[in-house]
């Protein structure tokens, strides 16, 4: 075969073609992929040998139990997803407009946007167009990321994690995140004034999984402070099963501030008086390279921009500190 060009790529690929592919890539069974297409696996098999002459290399191994994809199959069957869950949005989002709705908003953000600053912009949005669907995932940055490459979301709120990162997505900051350790009211340490780091060692810590940016962050400051790191710890990424475990037991967590101000404020959980520093880091708006936001996206994305700026005056104007949002 000629090398594959855009206009013959475009006149012969079909959307039952990218199907095909997906159905294939995860079943790795002919046969389940023909049940699950309504399809005869004679038809499957004649539609796979089709598409690999056309591309010029075959896409997945036939192997006597199972056929994984090859390496350019790989990237073949990334491209198939991200085509179909971009399809998916879009009959998703003419459906609700032709009833009469607004459409539908993806939005992905980590816990201290999920805190405070989605869920009073999705409040703003929803006054303006009552009937937009809101689909909400609460992940980590690099998960975010992820879903945002592959089309599942419309927008991020959420950090860079790599400097690389920089060159898929573009960015655009709304507020730093400041940390603090707090405990519950009843824990011996509530009271008890200034604190050092060695102390803290030896007692229960609930804290993020290892390999989350949270995590990573916590242990470079405990390194920079010639500490070792807490042992007896208990992992988790859920935020309702972190704040139950902190609150109920005698816990220390390391939180952002927006997520435990309203529990402070109220005397649930008090902050501990330590030299563990964490330089906040900024979050904001995470959106695929070169790619412009449009319609309820577009109006999303104004808002958070609003309210952090309305948020960070309103700091400066208390003497709080440019950028805290509380």
């Amino acid at each position: 075969m000629s090398e594959l060009s855009f206009s013959s790529f475009c006149g012969w690929l079909k959307f039952r073609h990218l199907l095909l592919i997906d159905t294939l890539g995860r079943t790795r069974n002919m046969h389940l992929a023909a049940q699950q297409m309504n399809l005869s696996q004679p038809a499957i098999s004649k539609m796979l040998k089709e598409i690999e002459s056309l591309l010029g290399f075959a896409l997945f191994e036939r192997q006597p139990r199972s056929m994984p994809p090859t390496a350019l199959g790989e990237h073949v069957l990334r491209y198939a997803q991200i085509a179909l869950n971009d399809a998916r949005s879009f009959v998703e989002q003419i459906g609700s407009l032709r009833e009469g709705g607004h459409g539908h908003l993806k939005v992905g953000g980590i816990f201290a946007a999920t805190a405070i600053a989605l869920p009073e912009a999705i409040l703003q949005i929803k006054q303006r167009w009552p009937l937009l669907s809101i689909e909400v995932v609460e992940q980590t940055s690099n998960h975010l990321m992820e879903m945002l490459e592959e089309k599942k979301l419309d927008l991020a709120v959420a950090r860079f994690t790599e400097h690389s990162q920089a060159q898929r997505y573009d960015f655009q900051p709304l507020a730093p995140e400041p940390f603090c350790i707090v405990v519950n009211s009843r824990h011996p340490l509530a009271d008890a004034g200034p604190i050092s780091l060695q102390q803290l060692v030896d007692l229960p810590w609930i804290l993020y999984p290892v390999g989350t940016p949270i995590r990573a962050r916590m242990e470079l400051a405990f390194a920079d402070a010639g500490v070792a790191l807490p042992r007896n710890t208990v992992d988790t990424i859920s935020m309702q099963t972190f704040l139950q475990v902190l609150q109920r037991g005698p816990m220390i967590g390391m939180l952002p501030d927006a997520m435990v101000h309203p529990l402070l404020e109220s005397g649930q959980l008090k902050a501990l008086d330590t030299p563990l520093h964490l330089a906040p880091q900024d979050y904001g708006i995470l959106t695929r390279k070169g790619e412009q936001l449009v319609g309820a996206a577009l109006e999303f994305a104004q808002i958070l921009t609003e309210n952090a700026r309305l948020a960070r005056d309103q700091g400066a104007a208390n003497g709080a500190g440019e950028g805290q949002i509380r």
